[in-house]
């Protein structure tokens, strides 16, 4: 099996792997114990904390989550009240929070974006006015990889007096984050961490009322016992993304090389520029990428976000950039990093370029 889907989720490295499997098998203390071995478990978590630290703006403090989407739901539901403002390509984790806050009265605006996926600045200047509370962007789409102008964005922020809250999922150790973020949202498994576990940093000042209420844990914002073990991954995941940050990169922009040479029949949604070049969502005239990832089912890549492939909606990402029903059925997304290889990647893409050649075929 070829795996092409880094944008879902990433392979576990296997120092996280490692570093995991004592804390689940024998220090499995509670790390918010008082006794020695609950401060065993605890000093792993602040090791790990101190790590995911490192790649994000200076100051302020970490909390751990289950994941980015509860991250960003702490931030945008515990936001001081005021007008929301974010971009029509966010997360679901986003949109459908913010349309959760406008049923119940908030003022919300969405801001358009051009046909390369970038927001509309002049739009946004607009927006972004005294009386709004929080702005929302998402640093790299998840869906077309394009990088969103967030440090202009949180300097219209901060001029409206406004909070500055940025999705680096995708981004995270891989494309440099704004320090004028005042909060920001990541995932552990989109870095070759394990699933289950996320976080939410806060510019020092920045306190969210929290959503879920129990023992206090975590400054009082998130209760709930946390897991060494996902902790440890997740810090050990963060600290190669930063000691091997040039040699992934290197590595994935000569395969993005190669990947639009061998698919240059197809044409890319979204800017061919300002992009993370591990994700290349690309359409192909004529084609159903559904029959596309029946067809080919020794390869691992997706038709949009995997949070959405069961609800049924068409991608709101490719209908913002104004694409059309058909061209949307015919886009793929193909994502590569850390342990995609050359050989699998030109295999991947003449099965690709093959099936699709036949669904064309008169």
């Amino acid at each position: 099996m070829i795996y092409l889907d880094y944008q879902a989720t990433t392979p576990l490295a296997p120092e996280a792997f490692d570093a995991m499997v004592p804390l689940l098998r024998d220090q499995f203390a509670n790390p918010h114990s008082a006794h020695r071995l609950g401060r065993a478990a605890a000093a792993q978590v602040e090791v790990a904390r101190e790590e995911i630290g490192r790649l994000l703006p200076s100051g302020g403090r970490l909390l751990f989550t289950s994941g980015a989407t509860e991250a960003l739901n702490i931030a945008i539901q515990g936001a001081p009240s005021g007008d929301i403002v974010t971009i029509a390509t966010e997360h679901a984790a986003v949109l459908d929070t913010v349309d959760a806050l406008r049923r119940a009265g908030r003022t919300v605006t969405i801001l358009p974006i051009g046909p390369d996926g970038l927001v509309d600045m002049d739009a946004a200047a607009r927006a972004i006015r005294p009386g709004v509370a929080l702005v929302v962007a998402m640093l790299v789409n998840n869906e077309i990889g394009v990088i969103q102008p967030v440090a202009a964005l949180a300097d219209l922020a901060r001029n409206a007096g406004a909070l500055f809250l940025c999705d680096v999922v995708q981004g995270y150790g891989r494309v440099p984050i704004p320090d004028n973020c005042d909060m920001v949202a990541i995932s552990a498994h989109k870095i070759h961490g394990p699933k289950g576990v996320g976080a939410l940093w806060l510019r020092d000042g920045v306190k969210p009322a929290p959503l879920i209420h129990g023992g206090g844990q975590e400054g009082g914002l998130r209760s709930g016992t946390l897991s060494p073990a996902l902790c440890a991954g997740f810090g050990v995941a963060a600290r190669l993304m930063r000691e091997r940050a040039e040699d992934d990169r290197a590595h994935v922009e000569r395969l993005a090389a190669m990947a639009r040479s061998l698919f240059a029949d197809w044409t890319i949604n979204g800017s061919a520029e300002a992009r993370y070049p591990g994700n290349l969502n690309l359409r192909c005239e004529g084609i159903d990428g559904a029959r596309l990832l029946s067809y080919c089912r020794n390869i691992a890549f997706s038709l949009g976000s995997a949070c959405a492939s069961g609800s049924g909606r068409p991608s709101h990402v490719l209908r913002a950039l104004g694409l059309t029903d058909a061209q949307a059925r015919g886009s793929v997304r193909i994502g590569f990093g850390r342990y995609t290889t050359a050989t699998e990647l030109e295999s991947a893409a003449e099965a690709l370029n093959r099936a699709a050649a036949e669904q064309t075929a008169p």
